[in-house]
C-alpha cells in the first residue's frame, strides 16, 4: 500500500510543482506580459499561491469524503482532478494569443489543482498509515513523503530538458511538453490507485458505524488545539520548501542574474539528496518519535537560515548549488516525519479530515511565502535577509509544534474484525 500511494503522490506532485518552476521562469513573461517585470512576477507567484488557498477548502470536501465514505474514493477523485487541469494548463493559449482570458484561465486551472492537492496528501498518508504495522508507520509514512522529492526530480528534469532548446522554440512550445506530459501519467497514477485497497481502519470504523456526519464540523469544536500542533509542525515542510526552490529559483534568476538552468539543476540535486534523508528521518522516527525528530529538523533549519542565503547570494554556481541542496536536506528532516506525526495527533473516525486540514491550512499560509520575499526585494534593495528572516521564523514554528505534537500523539489500538483475523 505504502508503494503504491508513494506512485501515485510522486506522480500528483509532478503536476504540481510543475506550476512552481513555470510560475518563476515562464507564467511572468507569457500571461502577464503587459506588466512591468517585477509586477509580472508578483502576478505569476500570486496565481501560484492561488493553488495554495484553495487546498484548505479540498480538504474539507474530501476530508469529509475520506471520513464518511472512504480514503479510496477520495483518492481516486483527486488524482483525476490534478491530472487533467495540468494537463490543460499545457494546451493554454498564452496572453498574446486570448489576451486577459489566459491568466484568468491559468488561474482557474490552479485553483482545480489546489483543490485536488488538499485533498491528495493527507489521504495518502492515512491510507499508507492505516495499512502499516504500528512500529513501522515512521517508514511507511516516509515512503510516501519520497513522492515529493521524486516529484521535484521528474519536474525539475523535464523543464531542465525543454530548456535546452532556443529560447524563442521554448517560449512557442516547449514549455507547455511537461505540462501534457501529464495526461499519460494521469493513466498510469489511476490504474494504481484503482488497486488499492479501502483502508483497514476506516472499514472497521464502518463496521462499527462509527463514522461523523461532518467531520470538519467535529475536527474544530472537538480537536482545534490538535489542528493547531499540525498547522504549526507542518508549516516548515511546506513553506520552507517552496523558498528554496520556488523563490530561491526566481531570486537566482531574476535579481542575482544567474543562468536558469544552473537554478533548476540545483533543485534537481537537492531532490536526489532529499530522497536519502526523508528515509531516514521516516526510521529515525521509530525510535525518538516523529515529534522530537520535526523539532531537531526545525531547529536546524533555523540555524542555517542566514548562512544558506549568503551562500546563495555569492552567485556561484557551486556554491548555490550547496546552499539549495543543504537547505532542502534541513527541511526534509521535518517533512519525512509529517505524516507521522500528523496521523497520530487525530483519532481515526477524524484522521482524514484533521490531517488534510492541518498540512494545508499551513499550505495556504506558506504558500504566499515567495510573494511576500519577492515583495520584501523591494524594501530590501535586492538583498536577501527578508527571505532568511522568513524561513527562520517558520522554522522556529515548527520546533515548536514538534515539541507539542510529540506530547499529543495518539496510538491506534489494534481492533478485532471477527474470531480469526485482527488489524492494525
Amino acid at each position: 500500500m505504502a508503494r503504491a500511494a508513494f506512485v501515485g503522490t510522486a506522480l500528483e506532485w509532478y503536476d504540481y510543482f510543475l506550476f512552481g518552476t513555470a510560475a518563476a521562469l515562464v507564467f511572468n513573461r507569457l500571461f502577464f506580459t503587459e506588466l512591468d517585470p517585477t509586477a509580472a512576477l508578483l502576478a505569476a507567484f500570486a496565481t501560484f499561491g492561488v493553488g495554495f488557498a484553495a487546498r484548505p477548502l479540498g480538504a474539507i470536501i474530501f476530508g469529509y469524503i475520506g471520513d464518511r465514505y472512504g480514503r479510496r474514493p477520495a483518492l481516486l477523485t483527486t488524482i483525476v482532478m490534478i491530472g487533467v487541469a495540468t494537463g490543460l494548463i499545457g494546451l493554454l493559449p498564452d496572453f498574446g494569443a486570448i489576451g486577459l482570458a489566459a491568466p484568468i484561465l491559468l488561474a482557474v486551472l490552479r485553483l482545480v489543482q489546489g483543490l485536488a492537492v488538499g485533498g491528495e496528501w493527507g489521504g495518502a498518508v492515512t491510507m499508507a498509515v492505516e495499512h502499516a504495522p504500528i512500529e513501522k508507520r515512521g517508514r511507511f509514512a516516509a515512503l510516501v513523503q519520497v513522492g515529493s522529492p521524486v516529484g521535484t526530480l521528474m519536474s525539475s528534469g523535464a523543464f531542465s530538458l525543454v530548456l535546452l532548446f532556443p529560447s524563442e522554440t521554448f517560449d512557442a512550445w516547449g514549455w507547455r511538453l511537461p505540462f501534457l506530459l501529464a495526461f499519460p501519467l494521469l493513466l498510469i497514477a489511476l490504474w494504481i490507485r484503482i488497486r488499492v485497497e479501502e483502508s483497514p481502519i476506516f472499514q472497521d470504523l464502518l463496521a462499527q458505524q462509527d463514522t461523523v456526519k461532518v467531520p470538519v464540523l467535529e475536527v474544530f469544536r472537538r480537536a482545534s488545539g490538535r489542528l493547531l500542533v499540525a498547522i504549526m509542525s507542518a508549516l516548515l515542510g511546506v513553506g520552507g520548501f517552496y523558498m528554496i526552490t520556488t523563490f530561491v529559483t526566481s531570486y537566482g534568476t531574476n535579481t542575482l542574474g544567474v543562468d536558469r538552468q544552473i537554478m533548476v539543476n540545483a533543485t534537481l540535486i537537492a531532490a536526489v539528496c532529499q530522497i536519502f534523508v526523508t528515509l531516514y528521518a521516516g526510521r529515525l522516527s521509530e525510535k525518538l518519535g516523529p515529534g522530537k525528530v520535526t523539532m531537531w529538523g526545525g531547529l536546524l533549519t533555523a540555524a542555517a537560515a542566514f548562512p544558506l542565503f549568503w551562500m546563495i547570494d555569492t552567485a556561484e554556481p557551486a556554491m548555490i548549488i550547496i546552499a539549495i541542496s543543504l537547505g532542502i536536506m534541513l527541511i526534509a528532516v521535518a517533512y519525512a516525519v509529517s505524516g507521522a506525526l500528523l496521523t497520530e495527533l487525530f483519532p481515526p473516525r477524524l484522521r482524514y479530515s484533521g490531517v488534510a486540514l492541518g498540512y494545508n491550512i499551513a499550505g495556504a499560509t506558506s504558500g504566499f511565502m515567495p510573494l511576500i520575499a519577492t515583495a520584501m526585494l523591494a524594501v530590501s534593495d535586492n538583498r536577501s535577509w527578508g527571505a532568511a528572516l522568513i524561513l527562520l521564523i517558520i522554522a522556529l514554528i515548527t520546533a515548536a509544534g514538534g515539541v507539542l505534537g510529540e506530547r499529543l500523539r495518539l496510538h491506534d489500538k489494534r481492533i478485532v474484525v471477527d474470531d480469526s483475523k485482527t488489524r492494525t
